[in-house]
């Protein structure tokens, strides 16, 4: 079978990895130039390592991926450190990232602490049943069990930052993901996510698959015989190409639009999957700005004017990025956010008084350099019952698969469920090989 995959993402390269195992045809189309998708990187002319657009780790528990890794001969550019995380509250960070660290926490009283450590413990190694949690929302279940104080001084903020507006939709299926899949040490690559993912498109091009860099889709017409027509844009404009099936990777926006002829019904439902979009502003230092060492820091948003503070060098040696400090201000948001609209400039004068604030000798005149990222289709906004909203892999037209962060729950959006996505929708395209007659080489094959 010859399948057509938009978008060169870990999904997608995921997928295109396993069918071109599997004896099938694939073209892949990438509009950035780079793979990898929201894991793709960019590169300083000083670094000797790429940094990822939106910050990146990994997990000891991500199986999926960590599997993949093994399979193209890249597990010895992976490695795991246990770096700082940390709350702000009361003007200082407090780190939170182990029991103990959690129990001298002081925003809320000591029972509560306990109290917290022992729901947080049920949450992570006792129960697996999310389909009863995904009936509630997160701020009602958490504020019950878990009492007003820690609601108030650790969920709530986590809420609001993710979901701002939406915090009180988000049901509590999501949450038990988050901590049930997460671990204290974490992973990243030699040469940053960007090394993982041209290493993962150089496999998938020694399998015969062929990868167009800089080329969007532009339509998907689906011709009378069952056969997709792909149409590219970019670097390949005006030109097409017969597919037995196509993958789109992408938010339902971009399915909607390559595909207008899918069922009225069909269409209405992708636009009522709401989604929170992503604004990373990444600034080079000339100093350590978290000089305790911390890695990641969750400031409350009504305080400050994003959500998570990361430096990313606290984690990776700043030797690999010419000496730069680097940090991230980073924030989820809904796309209509005045930050989609903002200069780099302008947000960045925004942020350095937050950055003041966590280190009172921080000077302007440490930034060397700041780039600004910025994605409308971030984060799956899951309100109770959410699962009844997932449509499967399988459009309503035959050999049309979707495969985004849509469905990946109810586990949290990330590089380790993309691969997961990426293998199971492969299976699928496999499948329906089974059903089809193929063309090639002047006779009619039908797969077993």
């Amino acid at each position: 079978m010859k399948v057509g995959i938009v978008g060169a993402g870990v999904a997608g390269l995921t997928a295109a990895y396993d069918l071109a195992r599997r004896g099938h045809v694939v073209v892949v189309y990438e509009a950035a130039s780079v793979a990898g998708g929201l894991a793709s990187g960019f590169r300083d002319e000083r670094w000797e390592w790429p940094l990822e657009r939106f910050y990146h780790h990994l997990f000891e528990s991500d199986t999926a991926i960590r599997t993949l890794v093994q399979e193209i001969g890249f597990a010895d550019r992976l490695f795991f450190r246990r770096p700082i995380t940390a709350q702000w509250w009361n003007g200082r960070a407090y780190a939170l990232d182990g029991v103990l660290p959690v129990l001298c926490f002081p925003a809320v009283p000591f029972i509560d602490r306990l109290r917290f450590g022992l729901v947080a413990a049920y949450l992570k190694y006792i129960t697996n049943d999310w389909q009863n949690l995904e009936k509630v929302t997160a701020a009602e279940w958490t504020s019950r069990w878990c009492g007003p104080h820690v609601y108030r001084e650790i969920w709530r903020p986590l809420l609001e930052g993710k979901f701002g507006p939406y915090a009180d939709d988000v049901n509590m299926a999501w949450l038990w993901a988050r901590l049930k899949a997460r671990s204290f040490r974490l992973g990243y690559f030699v040469g940053g996510f960007q090394a993982f993912c041209d290493a993962l498109l150089e496999r998938v091009r020694q399998l015969g698959a062929v990868v167009h860099l800089d080329t969007p889709v532009a339509t998907l017409t689906l011709l009378d015989d069952d056969v997709w027509k792909v149409t590219a844009g970019g670097a390949l404009s005006g030109t097409a190409e017969d597919v037995d099936a196509v993958i789109v990777t992408g938010s339902p926006t971009l399915l909607a639009r390559l595909a207008p002829q899918l069922p009225t019904a069909y269409l209405s439902h992708l636009r009522t999957l709401r989604s929170m979009g992503a604004v990373v502003l990444t600034i080079a230092l000339r100093q350590q700005l978290l000089t305790d060492g911390t890695y990641w820091l969750m400031p409350p948003k009504r305080e400050f004017p994003f959500l998570a503070l990361v430096e990313h060098t606290n984690f990776i040696e700043p030797s690999h990025y010419g000496g730069d400090h680097l940090i991230y201000c980073g924030d989820y948001l809904d796309p209509h956010h005045e930050y989609f609209r903002l200069t780099a400039e302008e947000l960045l004068q925004r942020f350095l008084p937050a950055l003041a604030r966590v280190n009172p000798h921080f000077d302007p005149s440490w930034v060397r350099g700041y780039w600004l990222h910025r994605e409308p289709y971030a984060q799956p906004i899951v309100p109770v019952n959410h699962a009844r909203n997932i449509p499967p892999l399988a459009t309503p037209l035959r050999g049309l698969f979707w495969a985004s962060m849509s469905q990946v729950y109810p586990w949290d959006r990330g590089t380790n469920y993309a691969v997961e996505l990426g293998r199971r929708v492969a299976a699928e395209c496999h499948q329906y090989a089974g059903t089809i007659r193929l063309r090639g080489g002047g006779v009619t094959l039908r797969t077993q």
